[in-house]
């Protein structure tokens, strides 16, 4: 998820560099900025590093997993070959 600290911090930052003449709306704005934030990086589909991190980890997981089955693959296949040399595939 979303870390809404974050959002926070960030939606003060904008406010705080408004011009003096908007701030006057004070908390208004400062609140308006954080829900389009917030909804606008929801919409984005962004992810947290904590969610990148365990997602990373797990296709590295699979991507090993698949390397290890294509080497299966391959000495099945070189197995069959070498017990049956008179048969051919058909294509």
């Amino acid at each position: 998820m979303i870390n809404v600290k974050k959002i926070e911090e960030l939606a003060r930052q904008i406010h705080g560099s408004m011009p003096q003449v908007v701030r006057i709306f004070g908390e208004d704005i400062e609140k308006k900025i954080f829900q389009i934030l917030q909804s606008q990086l929801i919409n984005c589909n962004v992810i947290n590093r904590e969610e990148f991190d365990v997602q990373n980890r797990l296709l590295l997981c699979t991507r090993k997993h698949l390397a290890l089955l294509e080497q299966r693959i391959i000495k099945l296949e070189t197995m069959l070959d070498a017990t049956s040399p008179g048969i051919q595939e058909k294509e």
